[in-house]
């Protein structure tokens, strides 16, 4: 018992330590927040009526559970049958929810797909495969979507991924244009990149080959998508920290192919970083402003446009913010 005392409290200082070098001193409500933060651990979920007590939803909408005892999901996407594929990166495993048949607004049955991979996020379904994003990796394997089986070997066609640092988690797509987009954060809160993949959307053929830099300047695009109406391809962005409560704010960029989007020498709308942003020339005049500022350390990170849901306006999207470690008020936690 000692022993494990002696452990938890060597690793908590650790935690600090590590916290401290890395982010530098840090003005937040509770040091859980920064232990959390570094060590991946979890809370326990809240009870029911306090949940509900909490969350607030326009008129007409409401919220309920649909699967319990599935903790750290990340990313989720629908098959056309409308069974649920969900991602659980520190577990290492995709798993599916059978759609609700019964309607009783749970899922019929819940089934590991894959599992022992390299902390797994982003999700697409394509031509009749399951492309994985793990953190060094894409992987794929054929998916048989009305009956909700995969077949054959699960194999990766893109290897190398650059996955050290503070952003390593993978969000993948498939635009317009058939090809895989893939985003790449940085490994830093602000510094020059080595690896020059880091803080990118990347585009690749649905194979895998012809990999290259779709958009720079992209500090943490954990979440992407199409407007249906015009194709165009929009992007959050989280922005740096330890530069106040209040600045900079997150991004949703229009990301163009080509574009630089100011990280991490330009912040928000065309402000000059204090740290990197001295003598950076044109980079400045190139930096594409965003489409919209969420407020700073929101942390948008899924975005997903509206199409043909009943309760919504035309041309709009929902966004999912994280919520702030790092504010000495907290601030987010909500669908926008």
């Amino acid at each position: 018992m000692i022993k494990k005392l002696l452990l938890g409290l060597g690793l908590g200082v650790v935690l600090l330590a590590v916290g401290f070098i890395v982010f530098g001193p840090l003005k937040i409500t509770s040091m859980d927040v920064l232990l959390n933060a570094m060590s991946g651990k979890g809370i326990d979920s809240p009870e029911e009526s306090v949940w509900r007590s909490r969350l607030v939803v326009p008129e007409g909408f409401s919220v309920s559970v649909y699967a319990a005892g599935l903790p750290m999901v990340r990313f989720m996407t629908f098959t056309d049958e409308g069974e649920l594929l969900v991602s659980r990166p520190r577990a290492g495993e995709v798993v599916l929810l059978e759609r609700d048949a019964d309607g009783d607004g749970l899922p019929d049955a819940r089934h590991t797909l894959l599992s022992g991979l390299t902390r797994p996020q982003g999700l697409a379904l394509r031509d009749g495969w399951l492309y994985v994003a793990e953190s060094d990796a894409i992987g794929r394997i054929r998916f048989d979507e009305p009956g909700g089986q995969i077949s054959g070997d699960y194999e990766h066609i893109v290897e190398g991924l650059p996955d050290s640092g503070n952003h390593w988690s993978k969000t993948i797509g498939f635009g317009p244009d058939g090809q895989l987009y893939l985003s790449v954060g940085s490994s830093c809160n602000a510094c020059i990149e080595k690896d020059v993949r880091r803080a990118t959307l990347m585009r690749f053929s649905p194979d895998g080959s012809d990999g290259h830099i779709f958009a720079t300047g992209l500090r943490n695009s954990v979440g992407f998508d199409w407007a249906p109406w015009s194709g165009e391809l929009y992007a959050t962005d989280n922005g740096r920290d330890l530069l106040g409560d209040d600045f900079p704010p997150c991004e949703l960029n229009r990301v163009i192919e080509g574009g630089f989007y100011g990280w991490p020498y330009i912040n928000g709308f065309g402000d000059l970083d204090p740290d990197l942003g001295h003598g950076v020339g044109d980079l400045s005049a190139r930096a594409i402003d965003p489409e919209f500022g969420f407020a700073a350390h929101n942390a948008p990170l899924g975005i997903h446009f509206i199409r043909g849901a009943p309760g919504f306006e035309e041309k709009s999207a929902l966004v999912a913010l994280h919520g702030s470690w790092n504010r000495s008020t907290a601030d987010g936690y909500k669908v926008m």
